[in-house]
């Protein structure tokens, strides 16, 4: 049985339908990331599981129970919000034990969720101080210590990283997946458009695009086997490249070709057979071009390095079109000289022109 089940779900706002029969289903002790970029639906979707927005068809199902109707307080979910939102005037104790307080819980009962919360964020030491004698760091601790001590089933994070600085957002995104190892059977859902949070955290990624799901797949499917050129192109960074060309036929396999250079593709794997002269994109991410003294595309002049301390991206240009290579941080590469790349069809991303869709 699925934690939290979403079925046929539509939302509108007027005339405007945001969802239109969307389904997806989130396991028990799941990390599953919503990753997209802005405006594609992944808020929505996360407010209309916690019940914070009305839906127009469909039903949102938590812990085996149609809640589609429920008040977000009777979901058994608990949420943690880009903004902190805490009292000012209150300590990090009296924060964190506000609606249990409000629920008439037993005080000893609140004593003790509070000190498990603060012992398992390590903030113990912060609970007598206020917000304002706090970090930014500190405080989404805090925000997400009032969701933890309500002993929730499951968890929703709505970009709760935004307004940290990149130290703090790195450290605490470590310690959130700490904490999901932590406590074992409770099922996260996690809202973002960073696609380095979503690889690092996620058991599943939900890749969407315009309030559509594009792909869903653990971080090695949807980084090594996108399902679109949208997938592709948003996951990765440096991002992958894509060259325009065709498909042709031989007695010994199929080859890519754009203009002069040509590819045989032994080694990868088709999702069908692809018809000769079927125009596609080719896509290729940096890490998988290799810098080689006699290569199957020769002639790339480097325009560009980036260093990047342990890696270095080289872009080259040929004609009109450039390449990103991501090498060895100790690589010496100039700008101006001539490099010659090694590709390992095994490794490359094959899209219909068209479509878009992998081939």
């Amino acid at each position: 049985m699925s934690a939290v089940s979403v079925r046929d779900l539509t939302v509108a706002f007027e005339a405007v339908r945001v969802f239109n029969g969307l389904s997806l289903d989130f396991e028990e002790g799941e990390f599953i990331v919503l990753l997209g970029p802005s405006g594609c639906g992944k808020s929505t979707l996360l407010n209309a599981i916690a019940g914070l927005l009305d839906i127009s068809e469909g039903q949102v199902w938590i812990g085996g129970q149609n809640v589609t109707w429920e008040e977000p307080k009777d979901r058994g979910i608990a949420m943690v919000f880009q903004s902190y939102a805490l009292y000012p005037r209150m300590s990090v104790r009296e924060n964190m034990s506000f609606g249990l307080r409000m629920a008439k819980t037993p005080k000893h009962e609140i004593e003790r969720r509070v000190s498990q919360a603060a012992d398992l964020l390590q903030i113990t030491h912060l609970l007598d101080r206020r917000p304002d004698q706090l970090s930014g760091g500190q405080r989404q601790r805090v925000a997400i210590g009032r969701a933890l001590v309500r002993d929730a089933a499951v968890f929703l994070f709505d970009e709760p990283l935004s307004n940290l600085d990149a130290q703090l957002r790195n450290e605490l995104r470590i310690e959130i997946k700490r904490l999901h190892a932590r406590l074992g059977k409770t099922t996260m859902i996690y809202v973002t458009h960073d696609q380095i949070e979503a690889m690092t955290l996620a058991d599943r990624i939900v890749v969407m695009k315009e309030q559509k799901i594009q792909q869903v797949g653990t971080p090695s499917d949807i980084y090594h086997r996108p399902a679109n050129m949208f997938v592709a192109g948003f996951v990765g960074s440096p991002q992958m490249n894509f060259i325009e060309g065709r498909i042709e036929n031989t007695g010994s396999g199929p080859i890519f070709v754009s203009g002069q250079r040509r590819l045989p593709l032994h080694g990868y794997e088709f999702t069908g057979n692809p018809s000769s002269g079927q125009e596609v994109v080719l896509g290729v991410r940096p890490e998988h071009l290799e810098i080689v003294e006699v290569g199957a595309w020769p002639g790339f002049k480097v325009d560009l390095i980036e260093p990047m301390g342990a890696d270095t991206v080289i872009w080259c240009r040929d004609g009109d079109g450039s390449l990103q290579v991501r090498t060895n941080g100790s690589a010496r590469i100039s700008t101006g000289e001539r490099l010659s790349l090694g590709i390992d069809a095994a490794q490359v991303s094959l899209f219909d022109l068209r479509s878009g869709q992998r081939l």
